[in-house]
Order: C-alpha cells, then structure tokens, then sequence
C-alpha cells in the first residue's frame, strides 16, 4: 500500500471521527413575562445569526372542518404588518443578504431567518412585528387562499404519489386529527371568513404559544436587551389554546384499499401505529428504519432494490410526531412487478427482523448511522436552533439537544426485535396499493 492511499485512509477516519464527536452545544434559555420562551445560543464561528420562531400549532390543532388553518398562517404571515408593507416581507430580508422561509408540520409552524450577524436587530423587528400585529385584512385573504390552492394542486393533485400522505393518514386514523394533513382542504378554506382567521391568529400566534431561538453570532447579554425591547411588549395571549384530547382507539382489523393515480409504475404503503416522539419504543423504531432502509447496504435495499430488483425505490419512515403516529413502509415497483410482490417481500424481512436478533455487525453500524446523523443535525446555527426549539417545544427539556443520542444507544438488539414484534402486526396496518389509473377511471 502506498504512503499516499495511507494518509488518505487516515484523513478519512479522522474526518469520519471528527464528524461523530459530540460538542457540547451550551445555550441560555429563560421565559419573558408574556410567555415566550427565549433560548440564545453563541457560535462565533461564523458571522451569522439564526432566528427561529416556533409556534406549538399544527394542523392538529384545527377543526375537522377547517382544516388547512396553520399551513395558510404560514404563507398569510408573510404579508407584512402596518409597518412593513404587503409584499416587501421577503425583499426587506434579502436586501440585507439574508434568507427566509416558514413551514407546516401536523404539530408546529416554524418561521425561520437567517441573517448576517449586523442585521440582527432586523430579523427581530420583523418577526415582532407579525406576532404584533400581522396584517389579516379581505385583501390579504384572498390572495393567500388562490396561492394556498394552487400549492395543494401542484403538490399533492397534480404530481405523482402525491397524495400518498393523505391517503395514508385518512385510512389509518379515524378520530385523531392526524387524520387531515397539513396542507387541508381547499373547501375549507374557501369556507372561513375573516372573522375566522383573526380569530386563529389571536388564539396561537402568540408569544405564550412560541419559542424563539437566536443562534450564531450574537453576545449574550445584549441580544437578552434586544429580545426585551422588540418581544417583551407583545401582549399574552388571553384566550384558550386549543389541545385535542383525542386519543385514536387502537386497530384491531387490517385496512386495505386501492389508490388510481396518474402513476407509471404501481406503488405499496404500509402504515402501522407506532407510538409518539420521545418514548422508549419511538428510539428503537427509529433504528429499525435504519436497519430496513438507512442506505443502500440496508436489508430492504438490498433485498428489493439490488438483488430482486423488484423495487426502484424502498424506504421506510418512523414519523416523529408529538401524538402516537405512524410506521411507514414505502415502495415503488419497477415495470412488470407489482405492489403484491413488494408487500410479499417487505414482510418477509420483517419476519426476518421478529424471528432473529440482527447482526452484531448491523447493530454496530445502525448505531454509528444513528450517532453521525444526531451531530450532522447541528452543525449548522440553523440547524441547532431548529432543534432546540424542537427540544423545549415538544420534550420540555432544551438540554435533550445534548443527550438524546444517548436514548438512541440505550437501545439493544432485543429492543429492535421486541417493537417489530409488538407494533408492526397485521392487525394494526394499513396497506395501500397506488396503480396506475386507465382511460376509464
């Protein structure tokens, strides 16, 4: 071996090693008299600041027939206030050489900005000014409800499996709001009236239903000065904030249905309940996808895609939600294959994973996949302060940004074969098969 391939070898391990080491990430967090809940983070390394505005509202927090209510907040925020005009919310950020967007989760609305570090006081005053006092007028309405429904049309209508998510959802829950997605219902969102909407906005956009995280390039002391003078004057929220109590009775029978899609190649989903977001079961769930379909050397992959090559794509996602959720199972069949075959063999490899503990080999490597995705999260300032807002909103526990990787080693091998045997039965799925629609239907 030449000294050249040598040293080569050794840089890729010290980067590989370099890249799996934990670093602290230290942050100060504290609660205004209002309610919002403010964590600041100090990471010089770049002159960059992240703001991040998170609200605990989602589309669970809707009404069955107002759906689509926390995803139309997210393009109506960005039409200005009395102080910033409609339309300039996006330039007044970029003129400054900064960056912007928001999004929609069943659980969250996140709006985020990043900016150079000189521009700090910007961001702050513009994120302050829409929980102020966002403009929610007839004009503003309008023009969000035709964006809104050509988003869902060009998304979810009109582009291939793109109503997977729905589809799932709506077969696998029958009284918990995960049952709607994010992006709703266009009739209902024709429906609301003005009065409506106010009444949203004033009921969650509020400083005692949000954190908000400044990460990057800021001093301490003085960025608590500036999140007094533009957040602290914010009036608390007064009314009730909207909680569903509901909990989804467990499934006791398989569902099974067909989707026609304008699709070339047929498709089989199988949904199976799992439970939410920080429980000991979610962190073995989570390294079992690994197992099943994290890279190409996974035993889906492998089994579906290379050796078979009945699949052109597998994967397999445990969603992270707040509520128990859902395990899915994804596949799109080459030509000539079918949904029956992918279903036939997904299973087999899941029996594989009931019957017998997975390799030591495999473990080994799930866990290292697992550890260099937890730090690969947070080497960004965005990327850390989208996670502590995550930690505090959903766990209650800021910190977490720095141990939950140690939730993910706790896990054993019998933990991976005790939840495949528990949550993924029969009894409990839904399985979908998405075929290509004729001239007929």
């Amino acid at each position: 071996m030449s000294k050249r391939i040598t040293f080569a070898i050794m840089l890729a391990v010290l980067a590989a090693a370099t890249a799996c080491a934990q670093v602290n990430i230290k942050f100060v967090e504290y609660d205004l008299p209002n309610g919002l809940h403010v964590i600041l983070h100090q990471d010089r390394s770049v002159p960059i600041v992240a703001q991040v505005m998170a609200y605990h509202v989602g589309s669970k927090n809707e009404k069955p027939d107002r759906t689509g209510f926390a995803h139309f907040f997210e393009h109506l925020m960005f039409e200005g206030s009395p102080h910033i005009p409609r339309g300039q919310f996006f330039k007044m950020v970029q003129n400054a050489g900064g960056e912007l967007n928001a999004f929609t989760s069943f659980d969250k609305t996140v709006y985020y900005i990043s900016v150079p570090s000189n521009q700090l006081e910007l961001a702050m005053y513009m994120e302050s000014e829409r929980m102020l006092q966002l403009k929610v007028d007839s004009t503003g309405i309008e023009t969000q409800r035709g964006v809104v429904k050509e988003e869902r049309k060009q998304s979810l209508e009109n582009r291939p499996y793109g109503s997977l998510l729905e589809q799932t959802f709506s077969h696998a829950y029958k009284v918990h709001p995960y049952r709607w997605v994010p992006i709703g219902s266009a009739q209902y969102i024709d429906r609301a009236t003005v009065d409506e909407f106010h009444q949203f906005y004033k009921t969650f956009y509020v400083p005692n239903n949000a954190c908000l995280v400044l990460a990057g390039d800021i001093d301490i002391e003085k960025t608590k000065g500036l999140v007094a003078k533009y957040y602290g004057d914010i009036p608390r929220g007064t009314g009730e904030i909207y909680r569903p109590k509901v909990t989804e009775p467990p499934q006791t029978v398989e569902v099974r249905d067909t989707v026609y899609d304008n699709i070339q190649l047929p498709a089989a989903i199988e949904a199976y309940h799992m439970p939410g977001q920080g429980t000991k079961d979610y962190y073995a769930l989570s390294m079992l996808t690994t197992l099943l379909s994290g890279g190409e050397s996974s035993r889906l992959n492998k089994r579906l895609v290379d050796k078979e090559k009945i699949a052109a794509v597998v994967q397999s996602i445990p969603f992270e939600l707040e509520d128990p959720s859902v395990f899915l199972i994804f596949g799109i069949a080459n030509f000539g294959k079918s949904p029956n075959e992918l279903e036939t063999i997904a299973q087999q490899e899941i029996d594989r994973v009931k019957k017998d503990l997975i390799t030591e080999s495999e473990f080994t490597k799930i866990r290292n996949q697992k550890e260099t995705g937890f730090v690969e999260k947070n080497r960004t300032v965005i990327g850390k302060a989208m996670q502590l807002a995550d930690y505090h909103l959903f766990f209650g526990d800021t910190n977490l940004i720095n141990s939950e990787s140690e939730r993910f080693m706790a896990v054993t091998r019998d933990d991976i074969k005790r939840v495949a045997n528990e949550y993924l039965v029969d009894k409990s799925r839904t399985v979908l098969y998405y075929l290509p629609k004729t001239k007929t239907q």
